[in-house]
């Protein structure tokens, strides 16, 4: 429930009272400040209240921003101020400090004679001015001042051409009400539903359409969750298509794919256009875009088997690469979101080559547009496959992801490698404990840590990288190349258990230490992708696939926590699924031990099984629970 307090003088013919109460607002009026504040200990304690100024004037998207944002504790526009329960008491404090600020003002306030003729008036007369105090600003801005002197953080949303104002007498008002006139409320709510930066194919193939169509959704009373799950099912049913391995299915599949990407778009605008944020559609949000498009792919491998091609190795391979791909991008961000300039002689060193050249390129328009579509975002890479898998084969498909995400990869991390070496930054705390609960370290490493710790911190700062790099160099060398049947296949893996836990033992604060995760991940992917085709049983890669998915799960699930500043998964989750050395050395093992040709398949099967549960159950149970936070991708194009 919301609650509304209107305070300040009446105006007679205003629709703000049915405009709070279309936002789901129950309206009460306080003719003070001290009902106001009687008003507010009233309302009941699970309620948002807001405080708005009869005399407000502006658009009603202006008041829907303002006052029922759910992601904000506080917020406000002129006149107008909400605060969610957790800052109710907040708010009751900044109430009580305006008003007596107020009353102190007006008391000490002196009159003052205009010189000359005097003041006129709107009514024409002349005579006494007195100077504008505290008092004579509206009570939710003097309260929404007091709230933030008092430490409480208030969201002032960007309003753009949007109008919000309290007129002070009739020629404003009037004023007012025609720069209300002038702007289509509904036009900025549309345009404002699309992210921001977006890919090319999404800017200009979906989003013109999909606006409307989350427009649509919200007239019917749908949720942002509910198109979610839809793209989900969607996308699921064009995996199915594409396991056919027929024509009439690979068409189907690319236009389901292309329809479910549609929704994927409309999912987001209908949240920004109703201002459906939640904790829930955070988590579905953030994790059922890997999940559509893995489970294409193994419905392309499932096609392909079908038609007597195996492409699971290719499947895999894209999966492995598009993962990745995107832990580069997220270990890159963690490092750099909070880091600061370096300083030489007291001065700060800002700029690097290659942003300046990034800045240049960006005064050139079409550029940021190639540049943005050469890294293959969804948009682009989504409709790739639609429009392959409908006229090609699934082998043709995984060929051109292949290609595709692998320049894509190698010219955003050249990029981001060549910032870190040239850019002298100072890297937070926060960002070194971020780095390190992205490694997924497990107990063995952890071990190995403890011993080395002391020699480990002295050690200069791409020492760290170099050994990681080392080590799953030998992990992935041996997978590639060892014996097997063999005890010597475990080498390897013993190997990269002794280098990570060395690498994680010094503090990731260097230039290049956000690329120690990622090296994390692409050693234990790769690792068991290459035992899994070398192992050459039937059965082996789709299990190798499953596992694969399950740990991924795992790895994107604790980025998007990270991201939403709630911390990485609790360390005995941690623990309980291995880490990634763990899991790279018991796969080494049973491909190692495996008695019988069909041991391998089944033994992975039941480690994926085994991972996802642990993973899936407390996912979930953290995602659902009121300690969540609503992370919502607004930049990510990936």
């Amino acid at each position: 429930m919301s609650t509304a307090i209107l305070t300040g003088t009446p105006v007679p013919g205003s629709p703000l009272e049915g405009d709070l109460r279309s936002l789901g607002f129950d309206v009460r009026t306080a003719p003070d400040a001290a009902t106001a504040l009687g008003l507010l200990a009233s309302a009941p304690a699970a309620d948002r209240v807001a405080l708005v100024d009869q005399r407000f004037v502006g658009h009603l998207h202006a008041l829907r921003l303002a006052l029922t944002d759910p992601r904000f504790p506080a917020a406000a526009v002129t006149g107008a101020l909400t605060a969610q329960p957790e800052a109710r008491a907040a708010l009751s404090r900044a109430l009580t400090t305006a008003t007596d600020g107020a009353a102190a003002d007006r008391a000490d306030a002196p009159a003052v004679r205009t010189g000359g003729a005097g003041l006129a008036t709107e009514a024409g007369q002349t005579g006494t001015h007195t100077a504008p105090t505290t008092s004579e600003l509206p009570l939710a801005d003097r309260v929404g001042a007091a709230l933030e002197a008092d430490g409480t953080a208030v969201q002032h949303p960007e309003l753009g051409s949007l109008v919000a104002a309290v007129p002070t007498g009739r020629t404003e008002r009037e004023q007012a009400l025609a720069a209300v006139s002038a702007v289509d409320d509904e036009a900025v709510r549309l345009r404002s539903a699309v992210k921001a930066r977006d890919g090319f194919f999404t800017t200009y193939c979906i989003s013109p359409y999909s606006r409307y169509l989350a427009r649509w959704c919200a007239r019917r009373g749908l949720t942002p969750n509910q198109v979610t799950t839809a793209s989900l099912f969607t996308a699921l049913i064009a995996a199915g298509c594409a396991a056919t391995g027929t024509r009439g299915g690979y068409v189907a599949a690319g236009l389901l794919l292309l329809f479910s990407f549609v929704l994927d778009c409309t999912d987001g605008q209908l949240a920004r256009y109703s201002l459906q944020y939640s904790t829930m559609g955070a988590w579905l949000d953030a994790t059922f875009d890997r999940a559509k498009e893995y489970a294409y792919y193994a419905g392309l491998a499932l096609g392909a088997a079908r038609g007597g091609d195996d492409v699971w190795a290719l499947a895999l391979a894209a999966m492995v690469l598009q993962s990745v791909r995107h832990f580069v991008d997220f270990s890159f961000n963690e490092a750099n979101a909070d880091s600061t300039a370096a300083t030489v002689n007291g001065k700060a060193v800002v700029g690097t080559p290659t942003t300046a050249l990034s800045s240049r390129l960006d005064s050139v328009g079409w550029t940021v547009w190639v540049r943005r579509m050469i890294v293959l975002p969804i948009g682009e890479r989504w409709a790739m496959i639609a429009v392959l898998t409908a006229v090609t084969t699934p082998r043709i498909v995984f060929y051109a992801l292949l290609v595709g995400c692998g320049f894509a990869a190698c010219y955003t991390t050249a990029g981001r490698v060549l910032r870190s070496v040239t850019r002298r930054a100072v890297r937070t705390d926060r960002a070194a404990q971020a780095l390190a609960d992205l490694a997924d370290t497990g107990p063995l490493a952890e071990l190995v840590a403890r011993v080395v710790r002391r020699p480990a911190r002295a050690m200069p700062g791409v020492l760290a990288l170099l050994i990681a790099v080392a080590g799953g160099a030998a992990a992935v060398a041996m997978a590639a190349f060892g014996p097997l049947d063999s005890p010597v296949l475990v080498v390897g893996a013993l190997i990269y258990v002794v280098t990570s836990g060395i690498a994680v033992a010094h503090r990731m604060g260097g230039p290049l230490d956000w690329l120690i995760p990622p090296v994390f991940r692409a050693t234990e992917y790769g690792a068991i992708l290459l035992l899994a085709a070398r192992a050459d049983v039937p059965g082996a890669l789709p299990a190798a696939f499953g596992l694969v998915a399950a740990v991924a799960y795992h790895h994107y699930d604790t980025v998007y926590r990270i991201r939403g500043g709630a911390g990485a998964p609790p360390r005995g989750l941690v623990r309980s699924l291995g880490g990634h050395e763990g899991r790279t050395l018991l796969v080494a093992v049973l491909a190692a031990f495996s008695t019988a040709a069909f041991d391998l398949p089944s033994e992975l099967t039941v480690v994926a099984v085994v991972v996802a549960v642990i993973a899936l159950a407390e996912s979930i149970q953290f995602w659902v629970s009121s300690g969540a936070p609503a992370v919502h991708d607004e930049g990510e194009t990936a």
